[in-house]
């Protein structure tokens, strides 16, 4: 019986042995199946251009004369409108860990309070030219604010690992963010894409566990050029026709935990 206690004693530090091998060689930093959560900054730059006018400003341009008629176009050539604020999104993805080479895919979503806003002390109104009784003359816009809701996407990713426990890599894919744009009483939603990249570091915490690991990363979206067909003011959605151009630049740091390897499947 005595005997029987001790084998079983042994192979119960074995395996303790053995599974704390296990816990401390851990998943190589995005190795695996990881999720991830992450906050940091956004800044960017809008630039848009602003046909106004629409089918009936032209018929009153013909009438009122070239010089009388509200045609015409904005367009900010240089410069634009600057978006700042904070965010915070999580990051899923699945990694493969080929020596010092790792080549993985990884989906991403964020939110948080990117906008710039634009504010006037003399109200501005928007109509379509006619002077009518279809507008709305009265209705003076003060400020227009521009928040960007969300964004994700999909990238594809490529990277060296440094070290054992450091990688090194570099990802490309689309982005799509939603704008929720306030102009008085009056809000519309945008949605604006376009291809995106990003450099990332990511280190193992192995103080806490191996598979946890601290990312730094930066990406770049350009947001090639959105409609953005207003009605501001009035009923006549052709009246202004917008384009809006522009890119954004994000800043992040968080934490990510690889918890499943498909190989072991096999």
């Amino acid at each position: 019986m005595k005997k029987i206690k001790l084998v079983m004693a042994a192979v119960a530090m074995l395996s303790l042995v053995s599974s704390s091998a296990v816990y401390a060689d851990g998943f190589a930093p995005g190795e695996g199946l990881y999720i991830g959560g992450f906050g940091g900054v956004g800044m960017g730059m809008v630039q848009p251009k602003v046909t106004a006018g629409g089918d009936q400003a032209e018929a009153a341009s013909s009438q009122n004369g070239a010089n009388n008629g509200r045609v015409g176009n904005f367009e900010a050539t240089s410069g634009g409108l600057g978006l700042e604020g904070m965010e915070g999104g999580v990051w899923v993805g699945y990694g493969y860990k080929m020596g010092s080479l790792y080549a993985g895919i990884e989906g991403e979503w964020a939110g948080g309070d990117v906008e710039f806003e634009l504010t006037s002390p003399e109200g501005v109104t928007f109509n379509d030219g006619t002077n009518d009784s279809t507008d709305d003359a009265n209705d003076k816009i003060t400020s227009i604010k521009a928040q960007k809701d969300f964004t994700g996407g999909m990238f594809g990713s490529i990277g060296y690992y440094v070290n054992s426990s450091t990688l090194l890599s570099v990802k490309g894919g689309v982005l799509v963010s939603k704008f929720d744009v306030d102009y008085g009483t009056q809000s519309e939603s945008y949605y604006g894409g376009g291809p995106a990249l990003g450099v990332s570091l990511a280190s193992q915490i192995t103080a806490i566990d191996p598979n946890l690991s601290v990312r730094m990363e930066t990406v770049y979206t350009d947001f090639l050029t959105a409609q953005a067909n207003m009605g501001i003011g009035t009923t006549d959605s052709k009246n202004y026709n917008g384009e809006i151009t522009g890119s954004a630049l994000s800043a992040r740091v968080g934490l990510q935990y690889s918890f499943f390897d498909v190989n072991s499947l096999f």
